[in-house]
């Protein structure tokens, strides 16, 4: 750790991240890759952090306070709220994550749920009335109004990181539905299906008598070759060859902690893809790996696959209490992208539990450069 940067507030919680310009601009002189926008998902807040006066010493210059929901429209030069991008009566029931193609006038957006319900931890009765998402919007991109929504039944609850090819002129897209722990393709610009699902596992000694895998986040190369996804709560982040997109191919394979190590409480009964319950990991530090993967970001090379271990706080608290207790980390996985493949590169650890403050929860990832999910080309 070379810098740290304090919010004003302890109670916001930053979560996802974004640059305020990205590869499309690339003819525009004055747009330049030097401030991260920083939402907050307990509060009001996005804070505006400047990384390119100097890049060691990230600084705080703007903040603004949200008084109203859907997808905010922020000044390019001072950041100040300007108005809502959505137009029309319509709107969807929940928000999360969004992604767009410009050459095909599309922009898809996903759904967690009710605030008044993930804010108190995960509760499954709170799925069955309806306050968690299962749906997909489809936007005019030009008009900023809703085409259509899908819903994605059983299989697509909770459905949470679009992501689009890099190629500006595909129109095929995945997204991972976190709940169901199911993968769906889009193409054709309104189409779905469902091409990859990971199965549960029946279990003693946990929260509830299934455990999903949870698939929390996924993202794409930047050749659009590989697609990668996180098991929050099975623990493993998964490779898939997507050369064919109808069939993805797993390819990779690696645990990071988990649920169910054999150290656990837990007992699985019925597994249907592993023999064993897997180890529990002993960093280079000497400490036991706590919590899953969870957030991942790639190498522009494809080479290196980074990822931190904390979702939300109020799930952390709930379902990894010994990782809010010695606080998180950031691991680098090596990456075969010849063959496929993944391993733990035991000489890369940032341990968050030696803050000076405390152990803290580490989430997002970003390049300084840009990444393969924040980079959208026209």
């Amino acid at each position: 750790v070379i810098s740290r940067l304090y919010m004003p507030y302890t109670s916001d919680e930053l979560h996802h991240t974004g640059w305020n310009a990205c590869s499309s601009c690339y003819d525009d002189p004055s747009k330049t890759r030097d401030k991260m926008i920083m939402p907050c998902l307990d509060g009001d807040r996005v804070y505006v952090v400047d990384m390119g006066v100097d890049p060691r010493e990230p600084r705080l210059v703007s903040e603004c306070v949200l008084l109203s929901g859907g997808f905010i429209l922020l000044d390019g030069h001072d950041f100040e709220i300007l108005n809502n991008w959505e137009r029309g009566e319509a709107v969807p029931e929940f928000g999360y994550d969004f992604w767009y193609q410009p050459r095909h006038n599309i922009m898809v957006s996903s759904s967690w749920g009710a605030p008044r319900a993930w804010k108190k931890g995960f509760s499954l009765d709170d799925v069955k009335i309806g306050l968690y998402g299962r749906t997909l919007t489809f936007w005019d991109w030009t008009k900023h109004t809703i085409k259509q929504s899908i819903d994605l039944g059983p299989d697509g609850l909770i459905p949470l990181e679009v992501r689009f090819l890099h190629d500006p002129d595909s129109s095929q897209a995945f997204v991972g539905c976190a709940l169901s722990s199911t993968v769906f393709r889009i193409f054709k610009k309104q189409a779905i299906e469902k091409v990859i699902s990971v199965p549960s596992k029946s279990v003693e000694g946990w929260a509830l008598p299934d455990m999903p895998g949870l698939i929390t986040d996924i993202l794409i190369s930047l050749d659009d070759r590989f697609l990668y996804f996180s098991n929050w709560l099975h623990g493993d982040i998964r490779q898939y060859d997507i050369t064919d997109t109808r069939n993805p191919r797993l390819v990779g394979q690696i645990w990071l902690g988990g649920s169910f190590c054999r150290d656990s409480q837990v007992k699985v009964i019925d597994d249907k893809e592993r023999k064993d319950q897997p180890k529990p990991i002993i960093l280079n530090n000497g400490k036991r790996l706590e919590g899953g993967p969870q957030m991942i970001q790639l190498s522009l090379d494809g080479k290196r696959l980074y990822v931190t271990n904390s979702l939300y706080s109020a799930w952390d608290v709930q379902f990894y209490p010994d990782m809010v207790k010695n606080g998180s980390v950031m691991l680098q996985i090596d990456v075969d992208t010849e063959k496929g493949g993944l391993s733990l590169n035991k000489n890369f650890l940032v341990d968050f539990g030696d803050e000076p403050q405390g152990p803290v929860l580490a989430h997002e990832i970003r390049y300084p450069g840009g990444d393969c999910t924040s980079d959208i080309w026209l």
